[in-house]
């Protein structure tokens, strides 16, 4: 499934998108997924937990890919 999700400002962090989509439930479990490296940015894995992601860019995770779009 994919999910359009609209950044106000510049950028999110990755382990903030992480639980504002849903895909994890806390903080903490959007860090360890980052570490065990389950999350993709573009396609390549990420490690960074809070790299900073801006729209155009794409975030796969436990079978869900997130879109970023520019807020309206």
């Amino acid at each position: 499934m994919t999910i359009s999700f609209a950044v106000r400002g510049e950028y999110i962090q990755l382990d903030q998108l992480l639980k504002a989509t849903g895909l994890t439930g806390t903080g903490g479990a959007a860090h360890s997924a980052v570490e065990a490296g389950l999350v993709r940015v573009d396609g390549r894995a990420e490690s960074r937990k809070r790299a900073k992601l801006r729209p155009g860019q794409t975030v796969s995770f436990g079978g869900e890919t997130v879109v970023l779009i520019p807020a309206a």
